[in-house]
């Protein structure tokens, strides 16, 4: 490792500062461009160095720490941000965004593209160019070896600001002349008459700019590219590009004004906003809008095409045709049914924040699936997405939405900065983009803001039930709502470990603000969710909690389904638990979690054909989830549908051919349809992996006996009993295996304990496969009735 040498040079091992400069990406005149590392926050970046002696005294390099400081509070999804700025022996630099992927002039390669990835990528363009606008920043170099494109096709604008930071500011700084601007400001083949003529440069210069990319991407080459070098100028400043149209006859009309529009030597004839060109531009694509093709184009009569209008639009009013009527009555917005929101992109890639940010996600969701007409892919699904290469487009079409929500989070000591972006998904079209600088402490606040400019960006009108919902919920406390937040990280881990850690988490926020209701809802979770603790003990402190978060916000959906979770395996009290579900899933319509208690509650009741129907909301919902494909096939299996169990199950085995649940729904199939050695397979290798799990012994044990193989069914009960002598195993597993064994007194002594116990497998009595032996026994009939079953 090496630092910069006396003439400033850097290379690969220079370090600057707590950056180490790994290689070279890019050259021009502003100085070198480098990928590096930054040691302190484990991330890539791009530095640009400048040229020894751009900034020669301590007030230019004031100035340049300025601008540099004012670039980077420019934050939008689709501009490389600027992250910091410094000098260290000698070298002035700038450290950036570093993002992987080709730049726009790799993708064109000199051929022209689709126009629908014209319109996508262009729309892009000119949103960022709104954004820095906004904030009185112009980029005054745009050409497509500025623009780079991400693994997932986002567009970000790179070297904003440029036209600030390259200038010189010490009066021995070189002066420029046309063929240094070459270098410094980009080829001239992209420059605006303005430019070339030492006039002021404004956001309409950048238009221009806009407009020689546009020109590249539909023709494949430059506005003058085919113009000799010493009449190039001319031609810039006096005669008008040819018209795309002629290059690309394919071309719509519209996309060629566009773009002419752009390209107008006057400033005032161009379009007068980056904002107006991105609307023009989203025109062309969207939803239900298709672009007019020279081919299409037909001469018709002006009295039948006035008589053809007002006749679609009388029937389209009258069936409120693609929402015709909120349209003309105000209602703004495009028409989504169904959104997903991915996980957030963690900036600052710290591991220990990973909690933050994926609570940041979840909460989010949490929000939005509040809403009612909105479907809302859950957690799970979404999750797969984390890291993926896939288009927008792509994952669009693989969960079944219409719009995609992405953003990025950096929390930075106190700090928070969050970005949010709404993409109309089968256009791949931006529809709402948001950055919000705050401090951490207003973490509830950001939450609030992009769920209602979703909403209205959506045209969901919220009810005032739902966007007061939740609000008791918040803390004003930022240490409570971060213990939270880790509480809820570790819980979804799954693991004992995880549960541990969690509690101790929830404890912690409790302590600090004992008013947080979802604090105890997240400790109810915990003690229904444990295996360390006997039903007896566990049942009664999850209900404690819960009821004490509904007492303090009666909103939440996530308690109301652990109450109704709780209400049926704990308390056996099934009207109770099915209000308390449903209630859940009227809070959250969108809730898959409620939706697959509330399938698994029906299921176990013996309505099968109404867990079914929830279980098909889930799938909607939660489409990647193995555990819904494994919810699916146990209300197959207990509906005696076993064929379509194993198939169910199967494909969770496919995916993951470690899945315990899915051998164990493969192993209970097998056992019911009579295929013995199937199951004692399935179930051989699920204890040889479990370490004797008392679960998966009693289905082997059941296997055996069933079987014909006493005397190994017998073994393994000896094995769950001396598990017992350590640890609570449930009755109802010895009551499965004495059943196979077709010792009904030891079976029914094993059921009357746990139904002493409140054992939670009672409660899939009337269901069950493994009790088929017991059934014509009375004693069976009873049970039923003392359990309201």
């Amino acid at each position: 490792m090496t630092s910069a040498d006396t003439k400033g040079k850097c290379g690969p091992g220079t370090i600057l500062g707590r950056y180490q400069i790994k290689e070279k990406i890019g050259a021009g005149g502003m100085g070198e461009v480098f990928r590096a590392h930054d040691q302190n926050l484990d991330r890539d970046v791009a530095i640009k160095v400048l040229p020894p002696g751009t900034l020669g005294d301590e007030s230019a390099r004031k100035r340049f720490h300025k601008e540099a400081l004012a670039l980077s509070k420019l934050n939008h999804p689709n501009v490389a941000t600027i992250h910091d700025f410094g000098t260290e022996q000698g070298v002035d630099f700038l450290v950036m965004e570093y993002i992987a992927g080709i730049t726009l002039s790799e993708k064109i390669g000199g051929r022209p593209l689709p126009e629908k990835d014209v319109v996508i990528l262009g729309t892009q363009l000119a949103e960022g160019l709104s954004a820095a606008h906004e904030q009185g920043v112009v980029h005054c170099d745009l050409k497509p070896g500025n623009l780079r494109l991400t693994d997932r096709g986002r567009l970000k604008i790179l070297d904003f600001g440029q036209a600030k930071l390259r200038l010189p500011v010490t009066p021995t700084a070189p002066t420029e002349s046309v063929s240094e601007m070459q270098v410094m400001a980009g080829t001239l083949l992209y420059m605006a008459p303005e430019q070339l003529l030492g006039r002021e440069s404004d956001a309409r210069t950048d238009i221009h700019g806009a407009g020689t990319v546009l020109y590249e991407m539909v023709t494949g080459k430059q506005p003058f590219a085919e113009i000799e070098r010493a009449r190039l100028i001319g031609a810039i400043l006096n005669t008008p590009p040819r018209p795309v149209t002629t290059l690309n006859p394919g071309l719509s009309p519209e996309l060629g004004r566009i773009i002419a529009k752009c390209l107008e030597k006057e400033p005032g004839n161009r379009f007068q906003s980056a904002r107006e060109l991105s609307i023009d531009l989203r025109r062309l694509f969207s939803p239900g809008t298709s672009v007019p093709q020279n081919e299409k184009r037909r001469r018709f009569s002006p009295a039948l095409v006035g008589l053809t209008v007002l006749a679609l639009l009388a029937i389209s009013f009258a069936f409120d045709l693609g929402g015709i009527r909120a349209r003309i009555f105000g209602r703004r917005g495009t028409a989504i049914q169904a959104i997903a929101v991915l996980p957030l992109e963690d900036l600052s890639n710290d591991q220990s924040q990973k909690y933050f940010v994926d609570g940041m996600t979840d909460e989010l969701i949490t929000d939005l699936a509040r809403i009612k007409g909105l479907r809302v892919i859950s957690r799970t699904s979404a999750m797969h997405y984390q890291g993926t290469r896939k288009t927008l487009p792509e994952i669009a079409r693989e969960l079944n939405v219409d719009a995609i929500v992405e953003g990025s989070v950096l929390r930075d000591g106190s700090h928070l900065r969050v970005t949010a972006q709404l993409i109309h998904a089968p256009t791949d079209t931006h529809l709402w983009a948001q950055s919000y600088q705050r401090d951490v402490s207003d973490f509830w606040v950001v939450q609030t803001e992009v769920v209602r400019a979703i909403a209205n960006e959506i045209a969901v009108r919220l009810t005032p039930q739902e966007q007061a919902r939740g609000t008791a919920s918040h803390t004003t406390n930022f240490a409570a709502q971060d213990a939270y937040l880790n509480g809820r990280y570790h819980l979804q881990l799954g693991t004992e470990d995880g549960l541990r850690e969690a509690k101790a988490y929830f404890e912690e926020a409790a302590r600090i603000d004992p008013g947080y209701a979802p604090v105890y809802a997240g400790l109810a979770d915990y003690y229904w969710l444990t295996n360390e603790l006997p039903p007896k003990v566990a049942m009664p402190k999850a209900a404690e909690y819960v009821n004490k978060a509904l007492a303090l916000d009666d909103s939440l959906a996530d308690a109301h389904a652990t109450l109704g979770s709780i209400k049926f395996y704990g308390d056996w009290d099934w009207p109770g638990a099915e209000r308390e579900l449903q209630r859940a899933t009227e809070l959250s319509p969108s809730y898959a979690e409620a939706h697959r208690a509330y399938s698994e509650f029906l299921s176990e009741m013996g309505r099968g054909d109404q867990a079914l129907k929830e279980t098909r909301i889930v799938q909607d919902l939660d489409p990647l989830s193995t555990t819904t494909m494994l919810a699916a096939g146990w209300v197959f299996y207990y509906t005696r549908d076993y064929e379509h169990a194993l198939e169910q199950c199967g494909k969770v085995k496919e995916l993951d051919p470690h899945s315990v649940s899915a051998r164990d729904c493969l192993g209970s199939t097998h056992l019911a349809k009579g295929d013995y050695d199937l199951a004692i397979a399935e179930y051989r290798a699920l204890v040889d992996s479990s370490s004797n799990d008392p679960l998966r012994l009693a289905s082997l044990g059941s296997a055996y006996a069933l079987a014909g193989q006493e005397g190994q069914a017998r073994k393994v009960v000896a094995e769950m009993t001396a598990a017992s002598a350590a640890h609570y195993v449930p009755p109802y597993f010895f009551a499965t295996v004495n059943a196979a064994l077709g010792d009904h007194d030891k079976a029914f002594s094993s059921l009357e304990k746990a139904y002493a116990d409140r054992d939670s497998y009672l409660v899939r009595l009337k269901v069950d496969p493994a009790m088929d032996p017991l059934r014509s026994d009375p004693r069976f009939e009873t049970l039923l009735r003392r359990m309201k079953l």
